[in-house]
This record gives C-alpha cells, sequence and structure tokens, in this order.
C-alpha cells in the first residue's frame, strides 16, 4: 500500500482538484482530505457520512463555584487575561496552560477537554473517504490530521487497498508537517506565477527535510509561457521531476460548479493528460 500526498505551497494551485481527478481515475484506494481547516473534496465527491466521531483536544479551565472562595489570587496571576471579576473564565482568551489550577488555595478549578471538530468516515462514488471539520478558532489541526491519517490507513488495511490518495493543506505550517510524515510521495501542484514558485520551493524544502520523494505539476501553465519555464527550469537545476502540465480551461471551472471532477465532466478530454500524470507519478 502507497501513499500519495497532493499539496501546494498556497491555496488555490488547483491540488483538490487534481485530486478529485485521480479519485475519479484510480482503482483500489482509500482518499484522505487532510485539509481539516477548511475541507473541500467533499464538494466534489458528494460523500454520505457512515461514521461520525468527536475530535477532543486541548483544555479549557473551569471554576467550581462550590468551592471558590474568590480569593482573587487565579485573576491576579493569569497572563492572559481570562477570568473576569466575577470569576468567569472566557474559553477563548484561556490558553489551557492549567497555571491557575495549580494556584488555586482551594482547588476549585479544573481542566476540561474541549470539543475541537468532528472526523468523518463516508462513501463517495469512487470509495471511502476519511475527512474531518476542525472547530472555529480551534487548535490542534496537525494532531486531527494525524488522526485522520492512521484512521485513513485502519481503512485501507481492512479493504485491502493500493493506495491512499491525500488532498492535503495549503502553505507549511504543521497540518502540512503532519500530513507528509511516512508518504511515499509527495505531489506539488504550483500555477506560472512568482508567489506560485516562491510557495512551492518553501514547500519542496519542508518534504526534502522530512526525506519525502517530491514531483511537480504546473497547472495553468498555459497562462504565463515565461513563468512555466522559470519553475521547469528551477525543477531541472534541483532534480524534481515535472509529472506534467495542466493547461487553463473553463471547462475545469464548469465542473467544480457541476460538483463533479474533471475526469467526468470533460468526457476524456482531460482523462489522457491525468493518466499521464499519475504514470510518472507512481
Amino acid at each position: 500500500m502507497k501513499q500519495i500526498l497532493v499539496i501546494s505551497g498556497k491555496g488555490g494551485t488547483g491540488k483538490t482538484i487534481l485530486t478529485g481527478a485521480f479519485s475519479a481515475l484510480i482503482e483500489n484506494k482509500v482518499m484522505v482530505d487532510c485539509d481539516v481547516d477548511a475541507a473541500d473534496l467533499h464538494l466534489l465527491l458528494s460523500p454520505i457520512i457512515k461514521e461520525r466521531n468527536d475530535f477532543r483536544s486541548g483544555k479549557t479551565a473551569i471554576i467550581d463555584k462550590d468551592k471558590c472562595t474568590q480569593c482573587g489570587k487565579c485573576i491576579e496571576l493569569c497572563r492572559y487575561d481570562a477570568i473576569s471579576a466575577d470569576f468567569i473564565i472566557d474559553p477563548i482568551a484561556c490558553e489551557g496552560c492549567s497555571f491557575c489550577g495549580h494556584i488555586c488555595p482551594s482547588e476549585a478549578i479544573e481542566m476540561q477537554e474541549n470539543e475541537s471538530g468532528e472526523w468523518y468516515i463516508s462513501d463517495t462514488r469512487f470509495g471511502s473517504l476519511v475527512h474531518a471539520r476542525l472547530g472555529i478558532a480551534e487548535e490542534n489541526s496537525g494532531k486531527l490530521v494525524s488522526l485522520v491519517r492512521a484512521k485513513a490507513k485502519e481503512l485501507a488495511e481492512k479493504e485491502n487497498c493500493d493506495w491512499i490518495i491525500i488532498d492535503g493543506p495549503p502553505g507549511i505550517g504543521c497540518p502540512v508537517i503532519a500530513s507528509l510524515t511516512g508518504i511515499d510521495c509527495a505531489l506539488v501542484v504550483t500555477e506560472p506565477t512568482l508567489s506560485g514558485l516562491h510557495d512551492a520551493k518553501r514547500v519542496i524544502e519542508v518534504a526534502r527535510h522530512f526525506k519525502v520523494p517530491v514531483k511537480l505539476v504546473i497547472n495553468k501553465y498555459s497562462l504565463n509561457a515565461d513563468m512555466t519555464k522559470q519553475i521547469e527550469e528551477y525543477c531541472r537545476q534541483n532534480n524534481i521531476p515535472v509529472a506534467g502540465r495542466i493547461p487553463f480551461d473553463r471547462t475545469i471551472v464548469a465542473a467544480m460548479v457541476e460538483g463533479k471532477t474533471i475526469i467526468e465532466y470533460s468526457n476524456g478530454k482531460f482523462k489522457e493528460m491525468i493518466n499521464d500524470i499519475w504514470k510518472k507519478l507512481i
């Protein structure tokens, strides 16, 4: 079983479109959406949720009013100003450091685990999808990504799948690092702009730091031939295989509006192109 991660150094490059195309093209796989902060693979795959689970992470302080003597020590020493004058803790301001609980003389403060989001196992027309939703302003997205990936691996082993296809988060932060761990290959999707190249370089450096093999796809390459050549030259100099180039085409926009993958919507127009990328990828 091999794990393929589709990532980008910035949002909007088209990685979810490519992941959706792989989902429609490749057999015997489990699909994963690791962009837990702003998941959108489900918009193309229309999943039917068959298993829903809570994600708990981080802690918030809670004051037991029956034990509290209102000595004010917690208000005085809380560096986040999370405790009001009437001894109510603001759950947004509270950083979960638990210092107030340690210094409370009456032991009136406890740490309560937060419900930070949900994760799901769903059926789609292309097979199983493991995905998640992190709550608004919640932390520990990397921990949720690790959980989603672990559940996807369990499911793939149970279903005897050959592939795990992962739609990764954008950028180079904690959820990207959690997505890269143990991956067989990372496919970086970029676009022919200066910012596209700049951010692709950053995520490639992160992948190489973790010794993950990298390949690259240039999306919308036809919009800027000079920039496309510059990206390809960077790849040549740094021994990064270019797995393919995808032209700008309004068909892709129309497919997204219809909630379909480009493989389904284009009646074979993109199938050979995506298949060639997949062959070079594997």
